[in-house]
């Protein structure tokens, strides 16, 4: 291995300070961030501007993705932009039975290496994909379909968030033990008893990110830098349609893993041929002991019960839940969940899809209104905010894939449409597929497990559910997240009871609520250090993040006793 360019002393200098923060903000859960989340924030020390970031994305399209990674034994790419262009880039395809074995074999130097230096280098790897924030920006949205801004923030500061998070708390995990220690047991009148014990970290194996199409980064950098930092190799799956966002992370992890001394194949890159699904044979290979999955609740399901050998963590799909009791700012809240409803075409795993609003309807400052004139406001609400092609081209973005444009046309067959779904053409790109949200009216006084409110409808598809009462809401809440699970549950109440209700159910259920968002803050945002995304409790996802649990089962703590 060449001599490090990046040695311990400087990492600690350069970074330590930001480490640090991060662990007292895990603690007090304030706002924090160290990545500017405005594009003209960057430009600067060596990071790239608007411009440099275009011509970086621009250089990248149709060539070779050099990683210099063991194994290549052909090259595959056929990813093609939501909004229409192909990217043209070919990246290596590997040969598992060479590249596996090579990833593990800097493990032990790495393992030695200590948690604080895996953090630190963990750090410089975020602080160089920040640098380079426009860039990754133009990667996401020609992956995902998101708009640009979205894919600036969400794929690039918010996500760089999500890693050092994970990375603060793997930290925490990993030192919440002493690294060595005096023992002495008195004995009466006899010599004590003593032993010089050393508690070591130790990796579990080669950990698997099997990335998602809609969130390459954000959904991708918390299991991989909590296990990277966890002394655990990473080989990175992306989904085959969004590879480069995670492409060009794990080039920079490996240049900086070299230059900080240690094998930069303890991160490396499984791109599959299209059609080859090697998902399902990575997943099952003994010498991964770690999966990390975004993604449909079939695969993540089958991961759970046939990756027998790994630890997996999984963020599957839930169906995400408003009850609509009574509200003391009826104007505020039909803006938020407008907002709530049309961002990114509710291509997110947070995204709103199912309305409870009493069939007697709910009081508001702005007076009573029925369940039909609270669903007609807000349909006139989305459809203000998107009645303007530019500003909605810059909230909606594009469908990701054309399964979603599917569900959405399949939608308006479902009930009576309160709101239809209109085309969007976008000037800067004529083959980009941008559609506004559907509203569909159902009833929902008689459960029915068949209902279309009881699975989720990924993409722009809501459905506003009559109920009996807000009782009854919340009992086809429960079921609902229980049954089919939640990444987020929001309410509307002005009743301190109701308010302790809807709060009952969802600690029972495990579910993350937002009560009475009326202002900037929007069910389906999350902030980095402050707040969890999932809760690991029902059965949308059986992992958090980031917690401590999300960390703490990457590594095992082996004791080495030694006679004093």
């Amino acid at each position: 291995m060449a001599a490090a360019q990046l040695t311990t002393d400087a990492l600690a200098q350069k970074h330590r300070s930001t480490l640090d923060q991060a662990l007292d903000t895990i603690r007090t859960r304030a706002y924090w961030s160290p990545h500017p989340e405005h594009p003209k924030a960057y430009g600067e020390n060596g990071s790239l501007d608007a411009a440099g970031g275009l011509e970086a994305y621009k250089a990248l399209l149709n060539t070779r993705f050099e990683l210099d990674q063991p194994g290549t034994d052909d090259w595959t790419g056929a990813e093609t932009s939501p909004y229409g262009p192909a990217l043209g880039i070919e990246y290596p395809h590997a040969d598992i039975d060479v590249l596996l074995p090579a990833m593990r074999a800097g493990m032990a130097a790495w393992r030695e290496a200590g948690a604080e230096v895996r953090a630190l280098v963990c750090v410089e790897i975020l602080a160089r994909i920040s640098a380079r924030t426009h860039e990754f920006a133009h990667a996401v949205m020609h992956t995902s379909g998101q708009a640009f801004m979205m894919a600036f923030q969400a794929g690039g500061p918010h996500a760089q968030d999500r890693g050092l998070e994970a990375v603060a708390y793997a930290y925490a995990e990993q030192t919440r033990t002493p690294g060595d220690a005096d023992w002495s047991k008195p004995q009466g009148k006899r010599d004590p008893l003593e032993l010089s014990k050393a508690f070591t970290p130790v990796a579990r194996g080669i950990a698997l990110v099997i990335g998602c199409n809609t969130f390459p980064t954000w959904n991708g950098y918390p299991g991989l830098f909590a296990s990277l930092a966890t002394g655990n190799p990473v080989l990175v799956k992306p989904h085959p349609r969004a590879v480069l966002p995670l492409a060009l992370t794990v080039r920079v992890a490996r240049e900086v893993l070299a230059e900080a001394g240690f094998d930069p194949n303890l991160v490396a890159l499984a791109v599959e041929r299209p059609g080859e699904g090697i998902a399902k044979t990575l997943a099952v290979r003994p010498e991964i002991r770690i999966i990390d999955y975004t993604g449909s609740t079939a695969f993540g399901d089958w991961l759970e019960a046939n990756a027998r050998q790994a630890q997996v963590y999984t963020e599957k799909a839930g169906v995400n839940t408003v009850v609509v009791d009574s509200t003391a700012d009826y104007k505020g809240m039909l803006s938020n969940l407008a907002f709530s409803l049309s961002l990114y075409s509710g291509q997110m795993c947070t995204t709103p899809q199912n309305l409870l609003i009493p069939r007697d309807g709910i009081t508001t400052d702005a007076g009573p209104k029925s369940y039909d004139e609270v669903v007609a406001d807000l349909s006139a609400a989305v459809g203000g905010l998107l009645g303007d092609d530019a500003r909605a081209n810059a909230l909606l973005g594009a469908l990701v894939n054309p399964d979603v444009k599917a569900r959405l046309e399949a939608a308006a067959g479902l009930g009576e449409v309160a709101l239809a779904s209109r085309e969007v053409a976008n000037p800067d790109f004529p083959d980009a597929v941008v559609r506004t949200p559907v509203i569909v009216k159902l009833d929902g006084s008689k459960p029915d497990p068949e209902a279309a409110y009881f699975s989720e409808c990924f993409g722009p598809v809501s459905f506003a559910v009559s109920v009996d009462s807000t009782a009854d809401a919340l009992e086809l809440l429960r079921r609902t997240v229980r049954e089919k699970g939640a990444m987020t549950v929001g309410a509307y109440t002005t009743s301190p009871e109701t308010e302790r209700a809807i709060e009952e159910v969802c600690l029972e259920e495990a579910a993350q609520l937002s009560l009475n968002l009326t202002g900037g803050v929007y069910v389906n945002q999350t902030a980095a250090f402050s707040d969890f995304h999932g809760s690991g409790g029902n059965p949308a996802a059986n992992a958090a993040l980031c917690d401590g649990a999300f960390v703490a089962n990457r590594f095992r703590v082996v004791e080495v006793r030694r006679q004093a």
